[in-house]
């Protein structure tokens, strides 16, 4: 996976649609600055990384819903990436998550967030 400008870290899911919104917000306002970003599901955000997972999730203005967020997200060019060991241990396999996210390793998360130029750590 290619590492980018911006790198926001989801670690929640359903259980808190806020989070997730704002997220998704900042990501694609960074993409919007010409910046490149990555958004990476972790922990119980990895739920996320189903198709559609997300498509019921909105918060309500201000903000747009997580579904046209994500969308706008993935034409800017940004990139989704799903905690292969947090998918593993919330009972998920990589056949259930979207073809177009990257599964990667603890190294890669680290390598993600040490050469980006800015980080958004959602906990």
């Amino acid at each position: 996976m290619k590492t980018t400008d911006f790198v926001a870290t989801v670690f929640d899911g359903h259980s808190n649609p806020a989070k997730v919104t704002v997220a998704f917000t900042m990501a694609v306002k960074a993409l919007e600055k010409g910046h490149t970003a990555t958004v990476i599901l972790m922990v119980e955000g990895v739920e996320l990384g189903r198709p559609g997972a997300g498509d019921d999730m909105d918060i309500g203005a201000p903000f747009q819903p997580v579904k046209a967020l994500w969308a706008d997200f993935l034409a800017r060019g940004g990139q989704i990436a799903v905690c292969g060991a947090c998918m593993q241990h919330n009972g998920f396999t990589a056949e259930q998550m979207d073809s177009r996210y990257a599964i990667i390793t603890a190294p890669e998360v680290v390598d993600l967030l040490m050469a980006a130029k800015g980080t958004l750590q959602i906990t």
